[in-house]
Order: structure tokens, then C-alpha cells, then sequence
């Protein structure tokens, strides 16, 4: 089969961090593009996305303009907007560097822009817009600059709008290069998105992110190494899974294990075992603690029960007795983790199964504990010789990978994967699918999924659709993670019969029969 690329590769979609952003727009200078033309598509096609939301410039506008060719664009909307009728001011806190923009600036006064002498009424009605730095920022901004502009923000007299990043904030980390950074409503990325915009560090700082397409060519993109893919509940459209044939039974439509839950966290079992059944998996089996057991049958007959488990003095479960009775190979996929609890010894007696199963394992919350406090800790993956998919939020990431450093979670996953020869899911606002090649960095996304609870209904739905898709395409990529991923949480937001995890189960059922339906049809 051969790979799916999920999403398309365009300049919507992928993500760059700043001097990768600076060596396409070199290229592009190179072929020909003149840097005056770059600046007059970025400006006008700014100045047309406010042309377009006439509420935000009703009362004028005050563009700062900045010391390089970020101000410059700046200028460009002053004077595109000017022309249009509306009243404009613009302001420059810092000397005018590049020949450009001083030319652009000095056409602007000419025209009868008013040039400010002093800052701006922070009290004003009018719309303020970020032109000083952009991409190009790589130090800390006066902060007298960034409180004017916050206290703008705070006062919501009036919007604040940044070309392409917010001043203070770092493109690459998406955090203040110091203490604060500008915040802004609206936050407009020229050409591509850079990294640190899609940061969880970022949200307080970008308000509503928007991309401003300026041609950059399809070819180019293709060539960038490192991909990055931006994905959004608006890429649901685009998501086709493998269709199973219509003569398939059920041991040919998805056979998966869950290993889940505890005296201790009886409920986390019920929940992985709402989500596999959501995904539509033909063959749903659980080894899970007697407690829960001895009542699955009445909550969710269609479970195969495999075998049991035993738990521990303190509530957590033992997984040995259960694993040496159970033949492995006869699943696609196997979950592991949700609620079991910690028992290292367990674990060390229970791991030379997981490692020598040769099918998909999935790993989470309790697993990747017992993991990260184990003899082998990380190096269980290594031992591994097949696919691995793990799903741990920041703190659990910090105990599997301690030696592994970053400027940004993007760049943690991306390296763990590498190391390790696996495919994460780095959990948090804005969600991270990697491995050893691509990253797909989800992307206003519904807060509701960050719920307890929603990531044990996740690790079933994951073991449930890989099961599926395994029957068809026998090794799938990376791709599919991230989509299922998304589907779990597109039905969370959308659900609207409640925000419990059964609910969002039932949800996941609809979402998945409506995808499968259309691909039909």
C-alpha cells in the first residue's frame, strides 16, 4: 500500500519554524521574486482579509511599524487602507532599518498619513495592528512596548491584530523571549505557520490564528525537510479509512486486546473497552480486574472476556497471571495501561510479553508509569522490534525521555520517535501525533477532551480502529493515529447528548459510520 499523506502538503497546512520560513522566502528571491513584490502580496492580501471584517477598522486604524521588512508589510496595509477611505495613523518605536520600509513610510506621510511623534492612546477605539518584528525576532522587546500594547488588549476598546507573530514572543518556542509578549485578538501568519504560534505556550498570546497565503510554490514545499502538518477540525473532510470488504466476518473486520482497569481504577477498564467498541472492531477482547469482571457483561456484553486479574495490596493490577495464558499473536493490536496501576515487579515479570507481541502495541497512562520506573525504562521500546504507538501527557513524556531536550514539545516528539522507533501522541491543548519523519500538530481543538476519563475512552478507540485498519493494510502509518486522534476529539466538541465519555462514545460510533457511509457512496 502506499503511504498516505494526511493532510494535503500546501501552505495551509504545514508548519515551519523561523529559519526555515527565512530560507524559502531566500529561494524565492533567488528565482526571480523581487523582495518589494513579496511585500506588496503580504500587505495587500492582509489589507483584504480587514476589508473584510469592516467591524474591526469602523473606527480607524494605528499601525506600528517596525525597524525591518515585518514593518514594511505594515506599511503596505496603512496605505492600501488609507486609499480605501478609512482613517490611518501609524507609529515607528525604533529607528527604521531597511531602505524599504523607510521608502514605503515616506510614501505614507506623503499621502497624507498621519505620522505619530509620540505612542498612541492605549484608550482609543481604534484598531491597533503588530507590524514591528515578525518571524524575525530572536531577543527580548522593550517592555514598555508590549505593556502599551497589553493594556490595549485589556482595556477591549479596541483589537489588536500581529503580522505574522506577536512582538515578544518567540517563531520557534512560542513563548516571551522574557516576561510577556503582545496579546493580540487576531494573530495573521504570512506565508506559512511558524511553530511557535501552535505552541500550548502561545494561546495566551495569538487569540484567533489566520493564515495569509502568499504563493509560495507547491514545489518548494515538497522539498522541506522536517514535515509538519497543521490539522484542524476542517480536515475531517478529507479523512478516508480503508473500507473493509463487504463478505468479511467478524475475526476479519479488527481483533483487539485491551488490558485495562484495577480495584483501584475500576472505571478506567469500562471506559478503553466504550472506546474500542465506538471504533466499530469486529473482535473486542479485555483482560480485566475481577472487580469489574464479574459486572462487563452487564454494561457491555459484546466483550470477550480472556482472563483476569489479580490485584496487588494496594489496588493496582497484575498483569503475569494473565498475560502467560494468552496468546497474543491472535490480535492486531493491543492496548495496555489505562487504570492499572503501579506494580514494578509485575511489570518486569509481564514485559518480555509486550516485547515480543508482533502486532501494534499501544501504551498509556499507567503502562508508560511502570515503564518510565522500570529496570529497562525507555529502552523497552528499543527491545521492541515492532510498532509501538504511546500516548503520555507532558509529565509522563518528562519520565520516559528525561535526556531528551527541546525548544518545544514538537521538537520533544520528533526526537523521542527518532530515538525510539516509535509514534507518540504528546497530549495537551494543542495535541502532537509524530514519528521518526512527520509531525501532525492538532489545532484548535476543543478543550472539553482535555477531561479525565476522555484518554481511557481514546486508548480503546486507537486499539479498535488500528485493528480494523491492520486487517486491510497490514502495516499503517503514522497518518492514521493522528486521524483517529482527531475523530475523538471532533467528537467530544460536537457532542451534544452530554460530555461524559459515554456519551462521547456513542458519538465516536456516528462519526465513524458517517465517514465509512460517505466513503461508499
Amino acid at each position: 500500500m502506499n503511504e498516505i499523506v494526511w493532510p494535503t502538503i500546501d501552505s495551509e497546512h504545514l508548519i515551519v519554524d523561523s529559519k526555515q520560513m527565512l530560507k524559502l522566502e531566500k529561494e524565492m528571491f533567488s528565482d526571480g521574486m523581487p523582495q518589494e513584490a513579496l511585500m506588496e502580496k503580504a500587505g495587500i492580501q492582509i489589507s483584504k482579509w480587514l476589508l473584510k471584517k469592516k467591524p474591526l477598522i469602523k473606527n480607524g486604524i494605528t499601525v506600528f511599524i517596525g525597524p525591518g521588512h515585518n514593518g514594511g508589510d505594515g506599511a503596505v496595509i496603512a496605505r492600501e487602507l488609507f486609499l480605501k477611505g478609512f482613517y490611518v495613523q501609524v507609529w515607528c518605536p525604533f529607528p527604521i532599518k531597511k531602505t524599504l520600509t523607510n521608502n514605503h513610510l515616506n510614501y505614507l506621510t506623503s499621502i497624507g498619513v498621519t505620522k505619530l511623534v509620540e505612542p498612541p492612546d492605549a484608550n482609543g477605539k481604534e484598531l491597533w495592528i503588530d507590524a514591528v518584528f515578525g518571524n524575525n525576532q530572536t531577543r527580548k522587546v522593550d517592555n514598555k512596548l508590549i505593556k502599551l500594547f497589553n493594556q490595549k488588549f485589556h482595556n477591549k476598546y479596541g483589537k489588536v491584530i500581529s503580522i505574522d507573530i506577536p512582538t515578544g514572543l518567540c517563531p520557534d518556542k512560542g513563548e516571551p523571549f522574557f516576561d510577556n509578549a503582545v496579546k493580540a485578538d487576531y494573530t495573521l501568519a504570512i506565508g506559512l505557520h511558524k511553530i511557535g504560534l501552535t505552541q500550548d505556550s502561545a494561546l495566551p498570546f495569538i487569540g484567533e490564528l489566520h493564515h495569509i497565503d502568499i504563493g509560495v510554490p507547491i514545489y518548494k514545499l515538497l522539498k522541506v525537510e522536517k514535515k509538519v502538518f497543521k490539522v484542524t477540525y476542517k480536515d475531517l473532510k478529507n479523512i478516508d479509512l480503508p473500507s473493509l470488504p463487504k463478505n468479511s466476518n467478524k475475526y476479519q473486520r479488527g481483533r483487539t486486546l485491551l488490558i485495562a482497569g484495577s480495584k483501584k481504577y475500576p472505571g478506567a477498564a469500562y471506559l478503553a473497552l466504550k472506546g474500542a467498541i465506538s471504533s466499530g472492531a469486529g473482535y473486542v477482547s479485555a483482560i480485566l480486574p475481577d472487580l469489574v469482571a464479574e459486572s462487563i457483561w452487564q454494561v457491555a456484553p459484546e466483550i470477550v472476556l480472556k482472563e483476569t486479574m489479580q490485584s496487588n495490596q494496594n489496588g493496582n493490577a497484575s498483569l503475569f497471571g494473565a498475560l502467560k495464558n494468552i496468546d497474543l499473536s491472535e490480535f492486531n493490536s493491543v492496548a495496555v495501561g489505562p487504570g492499572i496501576g503501579i506494580d514494578n515487579d509485575d511489570w518486569k515479570k509481564s514485559e518480555e510479553y509486550l516485547i515480543a507481541f508482533g502486532g501494534l502495541l499501544i501504551l498509556d497512562a499507567d503502562a508508560l508509569n511502570r515503564i518510565s520506573e522500570s529496570k529497562l525504562g525507555s529502552d523497552f521500546f528499543l527491545e521492541r522490534k515492532f510498532k509501538t504507538w504511546i500516548t503520555p501527557h507532558r509529565k509522563e513524556f518528562g519520565r520516559l525521555f528525561p535526556n531528551i531536550i527541546s525548544n518545544s514539545n514538537l521538537g520533544l516528539a520528533l526526537e523521542a520517535a527518532k530515538e525510539f522507533n516509535i509514534s507518540i501522541l504528546l497530549k495537551g491543548a494543542n495535541s502532537i501525533v509524530a514519528d521518526n519523519k512527520k509531525i501532525w500538530q492538532l489545532f484548535g481543538t476543543d478543550s472539553q477532551t482535555a477531561r479525565a476519563g476522555l484518554g481511557d475512552l481514546l486508548s480503546g478507540f486507537v486499539a479498535g480502529s488500528s485493528a480494523i485498519d491492520l486487517t486491510i493494510c497490514e502495516n499503517i502509518t503514522t497518518d492514521f493515529f493522528a486521524k483517529y486522534v482527531l475523530l475523538h476529539s471532533f467528537a467530544a466538541s460536537s457532542c451534544k447528548s452530554g460530555s461524559n465519555a459515554s456519551a462521547i462514545g456513542d458519538e465516536l460510533t456516528k462519526l465513524i459510520r458517517n465517514i465509512k457511509t460517505r466513503q461508499i457512496s
